[in-house]
């Protein structure tokens, strides 16, 4: 089995350490609004490279090690490969209640129910 490419590797790592502090921010009351710039702050880089890391943009060993301190991992965190992480509890919790949502409504609901979703997850 051949590792996944540095930039992939570290992007798929930088993702699941900005889902872990988004949750932990969420759950101490913060607003979902801002969140993705707040990190960006969290982490002393500008939103913009933010937006710039999660689409294409490759990182660096420099702003790798910056990343990992800001977020409490060790050097070289970033570089490892981990197992892929099932559902966090804030997504079971989401997802059970779409799934609910969606077991009691009829097709038109259920268009609706899909419709808002894609909307969503264009913005």
């Amino acid at each position: 089995m051949s590792l996944p490419d540095p930039t992939v590797l570290r992007r798929r790592n930088v993702l699941a350490l900005f889902q872990a502090w988004a949750e932990s921010a969420l759950a101490a009351g913060s607003a979902p609004k801002g969140l993705e710039q707040a990190f960006a702050a969290h982490v002393e880089i500008s939103p913009s490279m933010w937006s710039q890391i999660k689409s294409s943009r490759p990182i660096g060993d420099k702003l790798a090690r910056q990343i990992e301190r800001h977020c409490g991992k060790p050097a070289g965190w970033l570089d490892e490969a981990r197992e892929a992480a099932g559902p966090t509890p804030g997504e079971q919790r989401f997802l059970a209640l779409a799934l609910q949502a969606w077991r009691r409504t009829n097709a038109d609901g259920r268009k609706a129910l899909r419709a808002q979703l894609r909307q969503l997850a264009e913005e």
